[in-house]
Formats: structure tokens, sequence, C-alpha cells
């Protein structure tokens, strides 16, 4: 019997007040949770902080919008006033109004309207702008809302924090400096402040398509779908990320109108990975800007700054391996032709970071080697375990054979593998999640072993749908795929615990 036991329903993974992940134990958890059942969502009091409202923010709002005297109002805090300012422009409403000066925090609010509030949210979720529930936390502190017994007790940082995180992420990259790195507020905040001064640059010159490669993480497919101001056909979107071929041929008929190209290596979920070598070369020559997130499987397994112009990764993965910190950054190549130009625009566009978040992420950095060398210890056991089950019928990892060759020729080592594991069973999808005792919810590169049915999580609308399900399948996705992010308990354990579900 496995060594794991469930976690229940809406319960923080980890247990922290911070913790951003959250159980989600059973195929009609996770239905329940997008289809907004009331008996699921009812327990998910948390969640991952860009898709659920922290208690702390919805506390310290609803604390404003009392002492405002705005009953009947909806209230959605940002992470600086320069946030509150873009939500409110682009609800493009006179109903929504900045939070005055003496609220002591910013955001927007409104009569209450369903609808808005629904525009509200997937704004901040997308681009990574909510305000940090440390800072939500505070504010209750400071306003007796929240009495210290209730407040979170952490580990602190004896130091300066800003400098020490990028001082541990420049070395993770190797060749960058300090004065290469420039953090956010999350890793989805990082791509889309990457993305717009990328935008701002490309524009004058007559560049405004964008080229997404690779199926990538949903809310980077929603940046390159909805926050540009171009039509539709300004955005393109190639699937297959290894028919350079056809890379090539869109680049000699449209290279001189494309802005730039983002790709995921390895992409989420399908771990593929192209040839990245020959893509930033063909960047090059057509004078497109490459914006790489290789958070799948983190800096300190892959050498990818070289091939980029610019790098957004989160931080909330492998670096923030306690599972309770919202960070990213971007990474600039110093030897990219507009080096110079993004080290000035960065940081006007990129959202300030909280001081307790990047005081939290100091003193967990320094463990991101050992994790990541434990992980990479056991991701190959693991995969080994299930590329020899026979109820396995799908299975993707940094070295299947589509993508091996690629891998290796940025990997930091040929074991250096990540802990993101995917794959679809031979079972009906309930059957086998419900059973298994591995931690359930979102999130990945975590001290905790994490699976989840990704599709189910990210794209519910196209699972759920016949004309979804076959967009999926146009870009090689099975519906029930499982993604598993390998953790840095023992392999024995892990494995016991989806043999007994596969059994």
């Amino acid at each position: 019997m496995s060594a794991f036991t469930h976690i229940p329903l809406g319960q923080r993974i980890p247990s922290s007040l911070h913790g951003v992940s959250a159980s989600l134990p059973t195929m009609r958890d996770v239905i329940g949770y997008e289809e907004k059942d009331p008996e699921v969502t009812r327990h998910m009091t948390s969640g991952y902080p860009r898709f659920v409202v922290h208690p702390f923010s919805k506390q310290a709002g609803i604390h404003i919008l009392h002492t405002l005297g705005l009953t009947g109002h909806a209230i959605w805090l940002t992470s600086s006033i320069r946030a509150a300012e873009q939500l409110r422009t682009h609800l493009a409403t006179p109903a929504a109004t900045l939070l005055p000066t003496t609220a002591a925090l910013t955001g927007v609010t409104f009569p209450e309207d369903a609808a808005l509030s629904s525009r509200a949210k997937t704004f901040l979720q997308h681009t990574g702008m909510f305000l940090s529930s440390r800072e939500a936390e505070d504010y209750l502190l400071r306003a007796g809302e929240l009495q210290p017994e209730q407040a979170q007790d952490e580990k602190g940082f004896d130091g300066y924090a800003p400098a020490n995180v990028k001082g541990h992420v420049s070395r993770f990259y190797q060749h960058a400096s300090a004065g290469d790195v420039f953090l956010a507020t999350s890793g989805m905040n990082a791509l889309a402040a990457s993305f717009r001064v990328v935008a701002d640059l490309q524009r004058p010159r007559g560049r405004t398509r964008w080229l997404q490669l690779g199926w990538l993480y949903l809310d980077t497919i929603a940046i390159l779908q909805k926050f540009t101001d171009t039509p539709p056909e300004d955005y393109l979107y190639q699937s297959d990320v290894f028919d350079l071929g056809a890379l090539i041929k869109l680049f000699t008929e449209q290279g001189d109108r494309i802005a730039g190209l983002i790709t995921e290596v390895p992409t989420n979920p399908l771990i593929q990975t192209p040839d990245l070598a020959a893509i930033a070369a063909l960047c090059r020559r057509h004078g497109v800007i490459l914006i790489i997130d290789p958070t799948v499987a983190s800096p300190l397994n892959i050498d990818v700054l070289p091939h980029a112009d610019l790098v957004a990764n989160s931080l909330t993965k492998y670096t923030a391996s306690e599972g309770d910190v919202m960070l990213g950054a971007v990474i600039v190549n110093p030897h990219g032709p507009l080096a110079a130009e993004f080290r000035t625009r960065l940081p006007h566009a990129l959202e300030p970071v909280y001081s307790r978040d990047i005081a939290r992420l100091a003193a967990q950095i320094g463990d991101a080697p050992a994790l990541i060398a434990q992980i990479n210890r056991t991701a190959p056991l693991v995969v080994e375990f299930l590329r020899n089950h026979p109820r396995i019928k799908e299975l993707y990892w940094a070295l299947h054979p589509d993508s091996r060759e690629n891998y290796l020729k940025i990997s930091r080592s040929p074991d250096a593998i990540g802990s993101m594991i995917s794959f679809v069973v031979d079972l009906p999808p309930a059957q086998f999640y419900d059973r298994l005792r591995l931690p359930k919810g979102p999130s990945f590169g975590m001290k905790n072993t994490l699976i989840c049915p990704f599709i189910y999580l990210a794209h519910y609308d196209l699972v759920t749908s016949e004309k979804g399900r076959a967009e999926l399948a146009a870009s090689g996705l099975h519906p029930e795929l499982m993604r598993l992010s390998i953790g840095s308990e023992p392999a024995e354990a892990i494995i016991a615990a989806l043999a007994e579900a596969l059994a």
C-alpha cells in the first residue's frame, strides 16, 4: 500500500497559509471546481493564486469597501497603482474607479456586476497583477482584522533579499549577471511584461504578428490571442515544434512582419523540445525577438539563455520549492542585439514584488540545486516504471524519443530532466485518479509530488465540446492527459502510489 494518504478537498498544498496549490482529490471535484459547483467551491478557500483569490485578499477587500462605505460594490485589489490603472483601462467603463490613496492598497472598484468582475479577474490572471497574499495579510494585521497568532509564522531571511535572489538566478543561468535579472510578481507577469516590451519596440517597425510555437500554458496563449491591438490574423500558431521546414516557410513569407516568437522549452504539458539553436538562428536572421519560458525543466537543468533574447521564468517553480511564494523573473541575454533597450524598458513594465515575498524566496532559493538533483535521480525511475506498465497508453518526458536529441543539446547533463512527466492511462480517468494517493492539485516544481488532470483544469472549455476536443487532437493533446510533477519523496513511494492506482 502507498505511503501517501488522500488529502481532503480544498486543503492547501503545502499547508502554509500562502500555499500555492490546493487538493482536488477526485475527478468529480475537478469537474465541480471547473463548473463552479457550490458543493465543491465552498471547500476551495485557497488555490493557485492567479485563479483563486486568496482569503486574505478577499478579507482585505471587504474591509476596504466597508471603510469607504461602498456597499454593493465589487473590488479587485492589484499589485500596484500602475496595475490598477491598466485594469481600469481594460474594463473600459466609467463605472470602474481607482481606490483613493487613503485606502492603503491599490485596486479598482465598481458597482456589483458579474460580467465586469469576470473580466477583471481574467485580466489579473493573465497578467499576474493580483495583490500579494502576504501584502493583504500585513494590511489586515495593521487594520486589526487579523491577530498575530492568525498570521503565517515563516522562516525569514537575514540580508538584502532582492540581491540574494538575483544573484542566485544569474548563477543558475550562468551567462547572465545580476543586472540582467528583473524580478516580477509571477512567471505570468514576467511573460506578459516581456510581451509588452517587445510589442512596443517592434510595432513602429511594422512588426505586429506574434508566433506561438507549440501548445503552451493557457495564459501565455491568452496573452497572444487577446492582448494585441491587431487583427486576429496577426496571431500565428505552429503546433508542431519539430517541423523546422514549416517554420522556415512561415518566416520566408511573413518574417518581416513578425514581432516575436514565444515558446516553452520544454512545452507544457507535452514536454516537447524543438531544435532551439536552429530556431534562434532563424529569428536572428529575420529580426524576430525570441522569448523562451524554461520553467518546465528549470534553468538548473537546461541552458537556454544564449539562444533567447529574453527568458521569462516562473520562480514559483523549483526555486520556491516549499510551494508558498508567487514570483517570477525576466532574464536578458546580455549578448542580444537589444539587451540595453530591454534593461531600460523592463523595470517600467514589470510589477513591483512585495518585500515579504522576496524575503521568503530568498530563504529557500538556496535549496533549489539539491532539490533538482534529487528530482533528477527520482524522475527516471518513475518514467521507467510508467514506460513498462501495460496501463500507460501515452507517455511524455524530457527524453521522449521525439525530443531526446534536441533536449540533450541544451541539457546541463544527460540526467537533468526536471520534474514533469505526462501520461494517459488505459482506464477511465476517475478510476485511476480517484484511487491515486499522491497529492493532487495544480502547479509543479515543489518538494511535494503533485498530479492533476491537466487538460481538464487548464482547458475545460475544450474538453467539454466536440469542437474543443478536435482542437486538442489537432495539437496532439489527449483530454484525459495526467501531468505529474516529481517531488522530493522517495522514488519507491511515488511508484507504489502509481502502481496501486493502476492495478
